[in-house]
């Protein structure tokens, strides 16, 4: 197995934990700020928060899987680094728009755009992968 192909695997892990510690976080303080205990609370800034926060729990675990995938199976460590780097820096802004009470909507589709595509490039290549080896 490709060292180095892990180590850029367990580098976009933890960087997209602290992602989903930042959604975590956010939450929680508006939460507070609002009193809000359970659901949204008819806040609408708290329920944007929540959307983003579970949107990444949403699509963090399935790259994060086929990373590890496509490192186990001997992807190039630049290929993913292009995928992970690509993929972070979308759920970076996806995160930032859903943080906001408001927000442009290129920040959205920016994250949107770079998290569909990264995803469906790490799974075509891990599939192809795993075709070739069967």
């Amino acid at each position: 197995m490709n060292q180095s192909a892990l180590a850029a695997a367990a580098l976009y892990a933890a960087l997209n934990a602290l992602i989903l510690l930042w959604l975590t976080t956010a939450t929680a303080l508006v939460r507070r700020k609002h009193m809000v205990l359970i659901g949204d609370g008819g806040v609408a800034h708290l329920g944007r928060t929540m959307r983003g926060h579970a949107n990444a729990i949403e699509n963090i675990p399935v790259m994060l899987v086929l990373l590890g995938f496509a490192a186990a199976l001997g992807a190039p460590a630049v290929a993913i680094h292009v995928l992970g780097a690509g993929f972070t820096f979308g759920r970076a802004v996806h995160a930032w728009h859903f943080t906001r009470a408001e927000a442009s909507q290129w920040q959205r589709a920016t994250g949107f755009g770079l998290s569909v595509l990264t995803i469906a490039a790490a799974a075509l290549g891990v599939l192809g992968h795993a075709l070739l080896l069967l």
